[in-house]
């Protein structure tokens, strides 16, 4: 009977933490701190899921889900180009979005979610600095995938980002390697 309530205990902080992070990332408050707190707390329940792995191939330009160390499916990427490479190391996902805004990190103009939006459908974040973010994303420019195009992030056909969003969740461990 505990063990039910506490794995309800902790979805139910879970949520609350993926919640709450969503909103702090949409209003530009998205910190490393929170980002600490949510891993923690979904690390405790990863032991009762099949465990799971991105790793980004940059030279390859693909990303390879595993699951259990095994090759689940591999994927096409666009990744950073020359002065806003990817940083290769080992992340975790820290935010999922489905039919992302973006800002122009540099006009600051807000593109809603839909065919113009360059984000796609899906976002999932692995890296922040506190203000800018770095994450898998869709694109509505897809003849670039398989190049060096972007401000840092991973560039994914739609129907791809749409197939990897069901299969990752936030705390999924995501290797970039040169």
């Amino acid at each position: 009977m505990s063990r039910d309530y506490s794995f309800a205990q902790s979805f139910m902080w879970m949520s609350f933490a993926t919640v709450s992070l969503m909103v702090a990332s949409q209003m530009g408050a998205f910190s490393a701190l929170t980002a600490n707190a949510l891993n923690a707390l979904s690390s405790s329940n990863q032991a009762e899921v099949k465990q799971s792995q991105l790793v980004v191939d940059l030279g390859d330009r693909k990303v390879y889900l595993y699951a259990d160390g095994n090759t689940q499916v591999g994927y096409d990427i666009a990744v950073g180009k020359a002065g806003w490479e990817t940083p290769p190391g080992k992340f975790s996902i820290l935010n999922m979005q489905l039919n992302p805004t973006w800002q122009h990190p540099f006009t600051g103009d807000v593109i809603p979610t839909g065919t113009g939006n360059p984000l796609g459908s899906r976002w999932i974040g692995f890296w922040t600095d506190g203000t800018h973010q770095i994450g898998f994303h869709g694109t509505n420019q897809t003849d670039l995938i398989g190049q060096a195009v972007s401000h840092g992030c991973i560039r994914m056909r739609d129907k791809d980002i749409q197939a990897l969003y069901e299969q990752v969740a936030i705390g999924t461990v995501v290797v970039v390697q040169p």
